[in-house]
């Protein structure tokens, strides 16, 4: 088994118990990001396309304290409360990515942490 290394950023997870990131040898598997401003530990306010910025926003920070970029993503989950918002999501999202864009799902659910509407996770090859 790879050994498993923790990835710390100055996301707020105040005392939760999960962390951020988890580097097991050339994989990075980033917990789900919430449209939290980690600077004032708020829910972003604003649109949907807002909250999803914060949402990669969050992702990209645990990218970078691994040493890793929105370019090393292989697989992205995005959770909605709301597929209403499915195209609007989209619109956001292909901002983000060039030609090769990660596999991705995008699943309904009835709620989020925080009563959010929004959250993603990822999986990225760092290092290899």
């Amino acid at each position: 088994m790879a050994a498993k290394e923790a990835v710390w950023t100055g996301s707020p997870v105040a005392n939760a118990p999960y962390t951020p990131g988890i580097k097991a040898g050339e994989l990075l598997f980033v917990s789900g990001q919430v449209p939290l401003d980690p600077s004032t530990r708020d829910i972003v306010v604003g649109d949907f396309e807002d909250r999803v910025r914060q949402c990669i926003a969050n992702v990209e920070a645990v990218l970078q304290a691994a040493g890793a970029s929105l370019d090393d993503v292989v697989r992205v989950t995005v959770f909605l409360t709301d597929m209403g918002c499915f195209g609007r999501l989209n619109a956001v999202y292909g901002e983000y990515w060039g030609n090769v864009k990660p596999a991705r799902s995008c699943v309904a659910v009835a709620a989020l942490p925080l009563g959010v509407d929004v959250e993603m996770e990822a999986i990225a090859v760092v290092g290899g």
